[in-house]
């Protein structure tokens, strides 16, 4: 057991008692009202076709294997084991990797926080060469894939106009989770704070933040521990 310092502000993790309500497109996705998400959206040509090509593969053998109806134990283990394996090639800096130039992550930065306690609270981020971890909490009434459709927006069309080029630049579907509780927060936070390191980047090919607030009560990335 971790000792954590004082549970920090603006957080709530899952709650047994409330309901949560589960949609599947690629990945399953769990929503319980007021609860806080670890995110992570990455641009459209950050895996190659043929990792993609082998996520299918393993998605159509699982389903196979696990015929309806799924377990929600099960559906975790699976995408668990697709999130391993797509966050350890995102590091390897596939595709164009817009924000490995500031004016570009400088963008995503703004967007993260541009409603920042007025629709949501971001309590930490990473922006990485060609994706984006984050900590966030939706205000009632506000969905999680209309707040990240929003941010994805906006970065979209400043990336567009700044390279000169058209279109989509993300990849639709965001991988989110529940977070759990206070100790599933504090390894999150650390796994967001050392993804540039494992990653093997240099300072200036990635931007990170956490709240002040949650500094202040000894919610920060511990590099010395990694």
């Amino acid at each position: 057991m971790l000792n954590l310092p004082p549970p920090p502000p603006s957080f709530r993790g899952l709650d047994p008692s409330l309901p949560v309500r589960i949609y599947h497109r690629h990945l399953p996705h769990w929503r319980q009202d007021g609860a806080s998400y670890f995110v992570t959206f990455r641009l459209g040509d950050a895996l190659p076709q043929e990792k993609l090509s082998y996520l299918q593969r393993l998605r159509d053998e699982w389903e196979r294997a696990h015929p309806p109806p799924r377990t929600e134990q099960a559906w975790e283990e699976h995408t668990r084991d697709i999130v391993r394996r797509s966050e350890a090639w995102l590091d390897e800096g596939y595709g164009e990797c817009y924000f490995r130039e500031q004016r570009h992550a400088e963008h995503l930065e703004e967007a993260l926080t541009h409603f920042q306690d007025v629709r949501y609270f971001v309590s930490c981020h990473v922006v990485m060469p060609n994706h984006c971890h984050a900590v966030l909490r939706p205000f009632a009434g506000w969905e999680l894939e209309d707040i990240l459709k929003g941010m994805k927006g906006v970065v979209a069309r400043r990336v567009n106009l700044a390279a000169g080029i058209s279109g989509s630049i993300w990849q639709e579907e965001s991988y989110d989770r529940i977070v759990r509780d206070e100790e599933h927060l504090w390894r999150i936070i650390q796994y967001i704070g050392r993804n540039p390191r494992l990653a093997g980047l240099p300072r200036t090919a990635w931007r990170r933040w956490i709240h002040p607030e949650w500094e202040e009560l000894g919610w920060r990335f511990v590099d010395e521990a990694i």
